[in-house]
């Protein structure tokens, strides 16, 4: 099948896998072989963990673009748009693009069932191989070692953290899902770990391959302030950087893309003030973002226990002069119950919504694992924006609304408050 346009090509791909997630590099090895490989020139970061991709990403391409770099990054899932998840220079690829690297893959496939995710990712690759950037960022989808993103070997490897998330692929402990995500470390080149306490699993795998580790807390740190943050680590580090929309647990994210940015050679990084200029500007988008107003807004895109704790932290540091609400909703395979206990003490009433994907947890799901993690004030809603709905015209003068959870709900949420100007597409896949 040859579809034309770029919805036809999404629809299409969801039918090509019995299954929404299937890990394993051993389908896609043929078929890459096929496809034009990366260019020589072209420096990877590879970016893994349970928490702080989408950030560490966006800092990183921020601040290689403003450095004079070309850069092209891969991300997922998206927020509004599949084409935000393949950026140049900082840019949305246009459908067109989008649709002659499908039909690139389509062609390389010859038969072989991929799933959405990976034919995405393929298309990806396609795509930075074309355009022969300076730098390619690739974020890892889930866990690391039999990720389609692993496809490549990175120059410098990220992993931001290690977290109990995708347990039923990864494993039920840190120890299991650091050994997965180690999985993108390459013998000899660089890794940059995030986590202040990393498994044991993950140093080990390190140590082996002779991957010199930057390990934050040891061989970097960051220091803050109230009005800037000090980096020291490769290269000396930078003083006196913004914090810009960093807030909480993302400053650090920034600290492992600045470090991975001066590991991968000289004129990566840029100078200090073109650093401070892009951290400044950054824009992210569902990432502990807060919208000021009379009613305060802060939308976040936490989805297991270790990224709400860090929306908890975040929020209680800067407590609401009124009341809170809470507008969530989550992926079926999440822990629903073990987020919602890092939250409730916060918040005073909750919205529920459910998720129209086939991995979506419904609205009567929602409110029975609510319930049973100990919240009574429960409201069920039909949809993001009748929840959004319902918080707002509830709320007055002082009081905060938190929209957090899946993309599904992120994205939605962030349309409603009329912040982002959304257009068709699908909205997300495994990591969700």
């Amino acid at each position: 099948m040859s579809p034309r346009d770029l919805q036809s090509w999404l629809r299409w791909q969801e039918s090509l896998h019995p299954r929404d997630i299937e890990l394993g590099l051993e389908r896609l090895r043929p078929v890459y072989s096929r496809m034009t490989g990366l260019a020589e020139g072209s420096r990877v970061i590879s970016i893994a963990g349970t928490n702080g991709k989408g950030t560490c990403v966006a800092v990183i391409e921020a601040v290689a673009i403003a450095a004079g770099q070309r850069v092209v990054a891969y991300t997922s899932p998206h927020l509004f748009r599949y084409n935000e998840r393949i950026r140049i220079d900082g840019q949305p690829v246009d459908d067109d693009r989008l649709v002659r690297a499908f039909e690139a893959v389509e062609r390389a496939r010859r038969g072989t069932p991929l799933t959405y995710f990976e034919f995405g990712t393929l298309a990806a690759l396609e795509i930075c191989a074309a355009e022969s950037p300076d730098l390619v960022v690739l974020e890892v989808g889930m866990g690391g070692r039999l990720d389609a993103v692993n496809i490549v070997d990175a120059d410098v490897a990220v992993i931001t953290s290690i977290g109990l998330d995708h347990q039923a692929w990864l494993g039920f402990d840190r120890e299991s899902i650091g050994s997965e995500k180690a999985g993108i470390i390459r013998s000899t080149r660089a890794v940059v770990i995030g986590d202040p306490d990393p498994p044991l699993s993950l140093l080990s795998r390190a140590e082996e391959l002779g991957a010199p580790t930057y390990a934050y807390q040891k061989q970097w740190q960051i220091e803050q302030h109230p009005d800037v943050w000090h980096l020291s680590g490769v290269d000396g580090g930078i003083e006196s950087l913004p914090y810009g929309p960093l807030r909480g647990v993302l400053v650090r994210n920034a600290g492992c893309a600045l470090q991975a940015l001066a590991l991968t050679g000289s004129g990566t990084l840029g100078s200090e003030t073109q650093v401070r200029r892009a951290i400044d500007q950054l824009e992210l988008p569902g990432r502990m973002q807060i919208i000021a107003g009379e009613v305060e807004w802060v939308v976040d895109l936490a989805h297991n226990p270790e990224g709400a704790a860090a929306l908890a932290t975040t929020v209680s540091q800067r407590p609401a002069a009124g009341s809170c609400r809470a507008v969530f909703g989550m992926l079926a395979d999440k822990d629903i119950g073990g987020v919602v206990k890092e939250l409730a003490p916060l918040v005073d009433q909750w919205y529920l919504t459910g998720i129209q994907d086939g991995r979506g947890a419904s609205v009567d799901e929602m409110a029975a694992q609510v319930a049973a993690a100990g919240v009574r004030r429960i409201e069920v809603c039909q949809t993001v924006e009748q929840a959004c709905q319902r918080a707002r015209s509830e709320s007055t003068a002082g009081d905060r609304v938190i929209a957090f959870g899946s993309f599904h709900i992120v994205g939605p949420a962030l349309e409603w408050l009329a912040v982002y100007s959304p257009a068709s597409g699908r909205g997300g896949d495994q990591p969700g």
